[in-house]
């Protein structure tokens, strides 16, 4: 579930495809723009502070609504959370409930400090669904994993028109039973099921391409 997230279906591909790769890299992350409206992907780690001083290490000059040292991020025993001990003037907030001490973070909560929203991502609780999560334009952008997009990616290389399964299967040295299981799961991810049989693989060409997550067939 997205909680209060301003805007988010007017992400660019490349904004997509960099939360994408964020994503695969398995690891948690915050996402946020800035003060230009500048989308920024910050990884985390132990700890992370958050606050209006330069010194801080995720640093919201932009936002004078923040304190110079506002909140902190911080993973106690596999646990992320954050915590606002009262040294902010205008304290922190998670799903726009105000946070008291300490509060756990789960995935897509949004932390706001401020006027800066924060939006907490652990790809280790997103799952591999293949769920439609985000629309850039009039494209919708799903969930892979890193099979699917291979797949894929061998799938529209070919300037003359998608690759059959024979030649993904040879280019990625795997089975065709185990390319035409990923193609499937993709014709349903873009929602192709209703899609006419031969019209499918460039409709799904067409898509991926739409949404960034491919370069254009050459």
């Amino acid at each position: 579930m997205v909680h209060d997230w301003p805007e988010r279906h007017a992400s660019s591909p490349a904004e997509l495809q960099a939360r994408l790769a964020a994503e695969r890299a398995e690891a948690p992350f915050l996402e946020l723009r800035d003060g230009d409206g500048v989308q920024q992907i910050v990884p985390l780690e132990a700890q992370l502070t958050v606050g209006r001083s330069p010194s801080a290490g995720l640093a919201l000059p932009w936002d004078a609504q923040v304190s110079r040292s506002h909140t902190s991020i911080e993973c106690l025993d596999g646990v992320w959370t954050v915590l606002d001990d009262g040294r902010s003037t205008n304290g922190t907030f998670v799903n726009e409930e105000r946070v008291a001490g300490r509060r756990t973070l789960r995935h897509l909560d949004v932390i706001r400090v401020g006027a800066t929203r924060l939006r907490f991502h652990d790809p280790s609780e997103a799952g591999q669904d293949s769920k439609l999560t985000e629309v850039a334009g009039n494209v919708a952008i799903p969930t892979l994993t890193p099979a699917q997009l291979r797949v894929l990616g061998a799938l529209c290389r070919p300037a003359d028109g998608p690759a059959s399964n024979e030649e993904i299967a040879d280019e990625l040295t795997v089975s065709i039973d185990t390319v035409k299981t990923h193609m499937r799961a993709l014709f349903d991810a873009f929602d192709l099921q209703s899609s006419a049989p031969y019209r499918k693989r460039f409709e799904l060409v067409k898509k991926a391409v739409d949404a960034g997550l491919v370069s254009p067939p050459r």
